[in-house]
């Protein structure tokens, strides 16, 4: 691996808790580090939307009620 570089990306307080631990911070580093090189982050992300929309879909929602939801959600998030 290169130099590495400290980001700061937002985590549930779980995950935080996990990551004041300095070895487990760095295996996670290195986690996203190849997720990200590997092209594999977008498959992720692609994966846990289809899994959200079907369990959507399973509760009743259509698509286009789906979609504005995703619109709402992320005109708040631009605020």
């Amino acid at each position: 691996m290169g130099t590495t570089i400290d980001v700061t990306i937002p985590v549930d307080s779980d995950a935080a808790r996990a990551l004041e631990n300095p070895a487990r911070r760095a295996a996670a580093g290195r986690y996203l580090s190849g997720l990200i090189k590997g092209g594999r982050a977008r498959d992720l992300i692609e994966e846990a939307i289809a899994e959200a929309k079907r369990e959507a879909r399973a509760k009743g929602l259509t698509d286009s009620e789906i979609d504005a939801e995703l619109r709402a959600w992320r005109s708040e998030q631009r605020t």
